[in-house]
């Protein structure tokens, strides 16, 4: 009589486009459409994402709804744009988050974005230096303008406009240059950017975080355009080999906090090289218990070249 032989178990498999799971996952629930949709007013698909290279450098763009606003009908409120300045090489780009007491903070995040992007633009055209005071300037009058518009009247005061549109924006330029990549950038808010370290899968943030003591930070309110505060804050500095410059808002930057934890770690991985731009919004789209927020990633790497 021939004898059974138990088989090993084959592991169960993945499915290939299952939801990223990071700890203990959130609720499970079906995204519901936005409402609140009108004139003057961004339309927000649910996810979407951005990729292409130029000689110098690679772009992944990412930005996916949050799971409560996905439950609750309300739209995605980040937004981000990068486009290149044909005649320098610059890549320009911008990331802003809609504030979420505004009421229509979606709209003033893409406001905000394409201001920032067309005066940095405007600025190269003529040969002039990049002016943060100035875009930042430039995208607080759209802002004003824009919910001018949307009241039918001439005018409105800041105080209207922010009620309306308030966003934070970080918005920069990667210029190539003799030494490699010369990168630029600055933001208004409490979104982030940081240099991911690859060979020691560390992040150094490029701004102060949240865990700064500071009367912003501790009252836990948000100065964001279109206010602009005096200073600015700023960062720059020669994007070298090794290091990929992030751009993103606070739904990826609270889990990421530090980088050391599961968050971190799946990101320092999956951003070692630059990975298709669906696998990115797949992996920014990872579900984490009490992490619900909208998320926006944008990431910079050098071919050839990271920053000092």
């Amino acid at each position: 009589m021939a004898r059974l032989v138990p088989q090993p178990e084959t592991p169960a498999r993945a499915e290939p486009w299952a939801r990223v799971v990071i700890g203990k996952p959130g609720p499970a629930i079906e995204p519901a459409p936005p409402k609140g949709y009108g004139p003057g007013l961004a339309w927000c698909p649910d996810t979407e994402c951005d990729g292409w290279s130029t000689a110098q450098l690679t772009l992944r763009s990412a930005s996916v709804r949050g799971d409560g606003h996905r439950y609750y009908r309300q739209p995605r409120q980040d937004a981000t744009v990068a486009v290149v300045h044909d005649a320098t090489g610059a890549v320009l780009f911008a990331v802003a988050d809609g504030v979420s007491a505004a009421t229509h903070g979606q709209t003033g995040a893409s406001v905000a974005c394409q201001a920032a992007v067309h005066s940095m633009s405007a600025m190269l055209d003529s040969g002039l230096p990049l002016d943060v005071g100035a875009v930042a300037r430039r995208a607080a009058r759209d802002l004003r303008h824009h919910a001018a518009s949307l009241l039918g009247v001439p005018a409105v005061e800041p105080a209207q406009a922010e009620r309306l549109l308030a966003t934070t924006l970080v918005a920069g330029a990667a210029r190539p240059d003799p030494d490699g990549i010369a990168v630029s950038l600055f933001r208004i808010g409490d979104s982030g950017a940081w240099l991911l370290d690859v060979p020691r899968g560390r992040y150094y943030p490029l701004f102060g975080s949240k865990a700064d003591a500071s009367a912003v930070i501790v009252s836990g309110e948000v100065s964001p355009l279109p206010r602009v505060p005096d200073p600015i804050e700023q960062a720059s500095g020669q994007l070298t080999d090794g290091l990929v410059l992030l751009v993103a808002t606070d739904g990826f930057g609270d889990p990421l906090g530090a980088g050391t934890g599961e968050v971190g770690q799946l990101f320092a991985r999956a951003l070692s090289a630059a990975p298709p731009p669906l696998r990115l919004a797949q992996l920014l789209d990872f579900s984490r218990e009490t992490f619900d927020d909208d998320r926006t990633l944008l990431g910079l790497w050098p071919r050839g070249g990271g920053m000092r």
